[in-house]
């Protein structure tokens, strides 16, 4: 299983919670970048730590993977980097873009 750690909250990952976007970057995510992500930091890396049907947990809450881009986990072990939207798929899904249900924004802290 592949687990990573919140180590940062950007000061404004806040303003995406009533889209339901997400957005994770790994500790090496520039400074423009960090306001709006979640920084992580992995602790054990699976070779395809994605997977349509897999689960995406924070803390206690538990959210299953409904659709998954081409390259999500290309991104997701290179830079720590998806986008995850508490949505249905749109028509097309994007390349690092990970969709998830249900539809309802985690709560994240530092640590989890």
């Amino acid at each position: 299983m592949t687990k990573s750690v919140v180590k940062e909250i950007g000061i404004l990952v806040e303003t995406f919670k009533e889209d339901k976007i997400l957005i994770l970057f790994g500790p090496q995510a520039p400074k423009e970048l960090r306001e709006m992500s979640v920084i992580h930091e992995f602790e054990n890396l699976e070779v395809e730590p994605l997977k349509q049907g897999g689960t995406i947990q924070f803390g206690d809450e538990s959210f299953t993977i409904t659709a998954i881009g081409d390259h999500a986990n290309k991104n997701f072990k290179e830079l720590g980097h998806i986008s995850i939207y508490f949505q249905d798929p749109m028509e097309e899904v994007l390349p690092g873009a990970v969709f998830a249900a249900p539809h309802s924004f985690p709560i994240i802290n530092e640590g989890t």
